[in-house]
Parts: structure tokens; sequence; C-alpha cells
């Protein structure tokens, strides 16, 4: 098996380019970084701009499936600019990979798995939410990702099977959210955000790019939330973080307000509530490696200080 790769260099994209190369499956990646190009046995590199429309369309040589991941942070401060680039880097990417790939079948591509986001579920703190939800989030995260999830659609026309992973709060201290969520904790500034009620369904990265693997070599379909078992609460996330940190929690409960002045339209982020269940990706015959938050965070920030490298768990898990 070969797949094609967006995003591979970033965080969750090295974590599944990792779990390929230990279960011998050979990846092609695009780039928009020239010097990020390599190539070696089963690993080679393509540039692409998907803001202008280029692809190098060698990168489809041997291609059986792709993996979607590519898409600028969330996580910056929601300008008219950069809600523009949030947006487009994840419409233009696919539309671009969509363009190059030859029409009338005559591809060897089976399947996309992209990446897409439980922010389009909408604010509850009383509703559990799976995959056949019918509501849409009434923010600018909701429109982005409705608008992603449809150009993934788009790839059945070609004969293309599709699966989309509904992604949660990613839990590594190689990235993403949580060292950021860790940095006032281990300066004795950490509060849980408002009333600290909001629910927050996250996930492991080593689990996450687990998902993935058994999406892609199970040729699953449809959408599968990609989370752990067991969602928590604002403000059990903050004090087990601080718990595994070693620091008190000093400082009351940070008002809404006062992060809006901060951070803006993107402190939604802070407060929205979304409990989403993983039921159907169990169901699928997918056992969690972190399933509760404690043991995660453990893993992650325990007395090592880091995680245990991807390459010591679960070896050829995917492929015989």
């Amino acid at each position: 098996m070969k797949v094609l790769v967006t995003g591979a260099t970033g965080l969750v994209g090295s974590e599944i380019v990792n779990l390929c190369k230990q279960n011998n499956i050979s990846v092609n990646y695009l780039t928009t970084s020239k010097n990020k190009i390599v190539s070696q046995t089963g690993y080679n590199g393509f540039y692409w701009n998907p803001n202008k429309n280029e692809i190098d369309i060698n990168c489809f040589n041997g291609v059986t499936a792709i993996i979607n991941l590519a898409g600028s942070s969330i996580s910056t401060r929601w300008t008219k600019n950069n809600k523009k680039k949030i947006l487009n880097s994840r419409v233009n990417s696919l539309r671009t990979l969509l363009g190059a790939i030859p029409k009338e079948g005559r591809h060897g591509i089976n399947t996309l798995v992209s990446a897409s986001a439980i922010g389009i579920y909408p604010n509850s703190l009383s509703h559990y939410y799976k995959e056949d939800e019918k509501g849409l989030d009434d923010s600018f995260l909701g429109e982005v990702v409705s608008a992603w999830e449809k150009e993934v659609d788009a790839f059945e026309k070609v004969n293309i099977k599709t699966a989309k992973i509904r992604i949660g709060l990613v839990m590594s201290n190689k990235g993403g959210a949580l060292p950021e969520m860790a940095k006032p904790i281990k300066y004795y500034l950490g509060a849980a955000m408002g009333s600290g009620n909001q629910w927050q369904s996250w996930i492991h990265l080593q689990d996450l790019g687990r998902i993935f693997l058994q999406v892609l070599t199970k040729e699953l379909t449809g959408i599968y939330n990609g989370v752990a078992p067991n969602p928590v609460t604002n403000i059990k996330l903050t004090k087990e973080l601080a718990r595994v940190l070693d620091r008190p929690l000093l400082l009351p409960n940070i008002p809404k307000p006062m992060m809006r002045i901060v951070l803006g339209e993107m402190s939604y982020l802070l407060f929205v509530s979304q409990r989403v269940s993983c039921k159907k990706i169990e169901d699928s015959g997918f056992d969690f490696i972190y399933p509760n938050i404690c043991r995660a965070l453990e893993n992650i920030y325990g007395d090592k200080g880091e995680q245990m490298p991807s390459d010591t768990l679960y070896r050829n898990e995917f492929v015989s």
C-alpha cells in the first residue's frame, strides 16, 4: 500500500507517517516548503501550492489512498484575514487535490481519509453527539468544518470512497493546545475557563494516529469521531493537568469577558461545550490505549516528562 499524505510534517501528520513506516505502508507527501522535500525508500516528498492550484502530479504515482490533514491553525485571532486563511487553506487543498486526479476512473486511488473537527457540533452542556447529528454549530468554526466536509464529499464523484475523522482536543506535549494550557499552570497561573462546566472531548495523539490507520487499512467510510471514550469538563481537565504537573490552582475561574478582550472572537474555543461519542469507531474494533484523561496526561507529563515513542506500541497492528 502507498498513501499520499497532506499535512505530513504537522503534529498529527508526523504521528501518522511514523505509524505508516512501522506498518510497511509507503508514503508520498505534499509540502508547500521545497526545503522539506526528501526522497527516501518508502517516503517521498512533492511540492504543491494550493493557494495557486499548483501540484506535482507525480505525487499520485502508485498511490491507492489519500490522508488529508492540510489546514492552517484555528488557534489564532479570528481577524478577517485569518478567517479567510483558515477556510481557504482547507477548501483550496482539497480542490487542488481533486482537480489533479484523473477523471473517469483513470486512477488507482480508492479512498480519501480526511481530517475534520468536532467543532461542527452545536455548543451544548447537555447533548451527547454522535456522527448522525444534523445540527450545526452557528460559530465561525461550525461554518469552516461544514465547508471542509462538503469538499471531501466531492471526491465521491470520481469514484473515491471517503471517510472523515472529526478530531477533538489533541493531547500531546509536541504541539497543539495542550502545551499552551500547561504553560500558565506551570507558572502557578492556571485556572478553569468560565463556569468550567463546558465539555471538552479530547484524544491522545497516539490514539488519533491509530484511528486514521484503522479507517485507512479497513477501508471504512463515512464519519467517525476522533475522540476518547471519556470526555471531561474544563474544570476536570484543568485539575488533572495541575495534578500531573504538581502545581496548585490558586486563581479563580477566568470570566468570558476577560478572555474575549484578550483573544477576541477566537476565545470561543475556550468556552464551547461539545460532548462527543466515540462508539462508532469502537464498534469497528478499535481499542483505545488512553481511554481516560488521567492516564493520558500521566503518559505525556509523567516522571520522564515525555511520551513513550509510538514505535514501541502496537507495531504491525494494522497490516499483517
